[in-house]
């Protein structure tokens, strides 16, 4: 019986343990006080990064931003500052090629087309009856149109003769033993990329459009980060020549350093608009509204907007406006018009005080000009706004050119300003050219964090015989300038790549393309220094962003036997960049012309090309073998 009663006892215990313990945890499910946890979203207070906002924990509280408002959490958002279906993963749908068909829809994703063919071009073969394209060199070109009868019809009738480009004179070879020093600045500038690429889909490219550096520079290679506390690192690689197999390419390659977006300094951006008559085509002022929409999507709430508009005379439509206020500003740039003349020098001195009354020390000041160039009232000629724009450079406001549309575009004068003005120069051709330079690369492109960066290399005449630079035609310096702080040279912006090569002919190699040698009765070649394999000693200086004394880097080039197969895959794309480049320029110094050969070279290499960029280029090629046909 005593057994009987004690376990009863215990079950009695061990039951009241139960309910104990039941009751507690039901007391710890119960939400915390407001007191502890002040929005509900069970983080109490003291862990909770926003304690007034409710937010999941793995957030710290914090709700998931939302920053382009189009239902997609940025967590989740591939575009996060630009609207787009949730089905596409928060990215607008892309239309390439700008022809208003969308990629998902459109069977030419890359060249624009027509709505009746899938978004393709007109059939070749149909397309050659009707149009006939005529081309004079120098520094315009002439499209001319046929009728579908295949009778010619007027050049009135669509005549590009008013663009203007300067005339370059391809760079020669230089014997090492007389000059082995070859100095230059740094071009950041793609512009003539985009344009050579619009020339080749109207069926004619003019030479002086091609400047191959900016061709390059159009993409971006794998440079790794910069180390320590240099704004840049410095990478160089040797290999054989595509177009002259006997003769080697050195790459120069600089990389900027990479800054995260919150730690960059807040902007004063002026935007300086051309709203002349000139501009109102679809591919000018709509394209350009459109353009500058996606720059704004860029800006945080501590950036400042501005805008100053140009046409006969130049006036401020928007004053410095904080870009939290997106509404505003994109209310401003919706009711622009285009009409009148174009006083461009009105209004580059408009913006630049305009940015000077709102100046940001240590910040980023910058005028962005958007315009075709066609200046025609006032400070209008390529000397006087060179000289407009030096004197400006010494405000410390930066400058952004982008050129528009085709027909009377001034390639010559907006290169100028951006050379002249501490900037960088892009030609919009369509939307997607404007996601790229104001979109995916907008931090490179409009945060400078080393200015006036020139390059001088001395190269080892036991190695090379000869050599020239490919490309920089209208950037190369003498060679005292490398030292002069006062001279003028190219910018480099935040995470962004400059490229530049060298083609070199080895001591034991002889070329066609040899210059003659001339006899010295009183210089001649120590030998009795020892410099062991190096094959040239290159060269940097660079001033920071607000400075005014230059700072040197130096790196040295072994002379490397690494096979052609060894090469990098950014080595041989931006080698079939270059030649292509240079069959455009028609150039006298190239042995091989083949368009096969360089499809080939550039298709191999193509590598990740998450953007496409890269295929983009091959299809450039494909259609210029299509043009060069007919």
């Amino acid at each position: 019986m005593r057994k009987i009663c004690m376990s009863i006892m215990v079950l009695a215990l061990l039951g009241s343990c139960k309910t104990k313990n039941a009751s507690s945890s039901s007391k710890e499910s119960k939400p915390l006080s407001s007191k502890k946890d002040k929005d509900q979203d069970t983080v109490p207070n003291k862990l909770d990064q926003c304690p007034e906002l409710s937010g999941p924990i793995e957030n710290n509280g914090c709700p998931w931003p939302e920053t382009d408002g189009d239902g997609v959490i940025d967590k989740d958002d591939a575009c996060p500052t630009v609207a787009g279906p949730p089905e596409n993963n928060g990215c607008p749908w892309p239309d390439t090629d700008g022809d208003g068909i969308l990629d998902k829809d459109d069977a030419c994703p890359t060249v624009p087309g027509l709505p009746e063919y899938n978004g393709c071009p007109k059939p070749k073969t149909q397309t050659a009856l009707e149009v006939e394209y005529s081309f004079s060199p120098g520094r315009v070109y002439h499209h001319a149109e046929i009728k579908k009868t295949g009778k010619k019809a007027s050049k009135k009738q669509k005549n590009y003769s008013n663009e203007e480009y300067d005339a370059l004179i391809e760079n020669a070879f230089e014997l090492t033993q007389n000059q082995p020093l070859s100095t230059f600045s740094i071009d950041v500038d793609n512009a003539s990329y985009s344009n050579v690429r619009r020339m080749i889909q109207y069926g004619e490219v003019d030479k002086n459009a091609v400047r191959v550096e900016e061709m390059i520079n159009y993409f971006q290679y794998s440079y790794p980060q910069p180390k320590k506390n240099q704004p840049f690192s410095i990478n160089t690689e040797l290999n054989a020549a595509p177009w002259n197999p006997n003769h080697k390419l050195l790459k120069i390659g600089l990389k900027g350093k990479n800054i995260p977006m919150n730690n960059l300094p807040p902007s004063n951006i002026v935007f300086l608009i051309d709203v002349s008559g000139s501009m109102d085509e679809e591919n000018k002022l709509p394209l350009l509204k459109s353009s500058f929409k996606i720059l704004l999507d860029q800006l945080r709430p501590q950036d400042k907007v501005a805008m100053v508009v140009y046409a006969g005379s130049a006036g401020v439509v928007l004053p410095p406006t904080s870009a939290a206020e997106k509404t505003k500003i994109t209310e401003a740039l919706d009711r622009l018009q285009a009409g009148g003349s174009t006083a461009g020098g009105a209004g580059i001195e408009l913006a630049y005080k305009l940015a000077e009354e709102n100046f940001i020390k240590d910040g980023n000041n910058r005028v962005v000009l958007a315009t075709d160039g066609d200046f025609n009232v006032g400070t209008s000629s390529k000397t006087g706004l060179e000289g407009l724009i030096e004197e400006k450079r010494k405000s410390g406001v930066y400058l952004t050119c982008l050129g528009y549309g085709m027909g009377n575009y001034k390639d010559n004068r907006m290169e100028t300003l951006a050379d002249k003005g501490n900037g960088n120069y892009a030609y919009i051709d369509n939307l997607q050219e404007a996601n790229k330079f104001l979109g995916r690369e907008f931090v490179g492109n409009i945060y400078t964090i080393a200015k006036d960066v020139k390059i001088q290399i001395e190269f080892n005449p036991k190695y090379v015989k000869s050599y020239r630079l490919i490309g920089y035609e209208n950037r190369k310096l003498r060679n005292e300038d490398f030292a002069d702080d006062k001279i003028d040279a190219g910018e480099l912006g935040c995470g962004h790549t400059v490229t530049a090569l060298y083609e070199v002919i080895p001591v034991n190699i002889d070329s066609e393309f040899l210059p003659k040698k001339s006899k010295l009765k009183y210089s001649t070649t120590s030998k009795t220094q020892k410099f062991g394999d190096e094959l040239a000693t290159i060269k940097f200086r660079y001033k920071k962003p607000a400075g005014t004394k230059s700072s040197e880097m130096i790196q040295i080039v072994k002379n490397s036997s690494v096979t052609n197969a060894k090469a990098s895959s950014d080595f041989k794309f931006a080698a079939s960049v270059a030649w292509f480049g240079l069959v455009l320029r028609e150039s006298k110094l190239i042995k091989k012309k083949n368009l096969m050969e360089i499809e080939n070279l550039a298709r191999k290499n193509t590598g990740k090309d998450a953007e496409g960029y890269r295929a983009e280029f091959v299809k450039m090629i494909q259609d210029y073998k299509i043009v060069n046909k007919n």
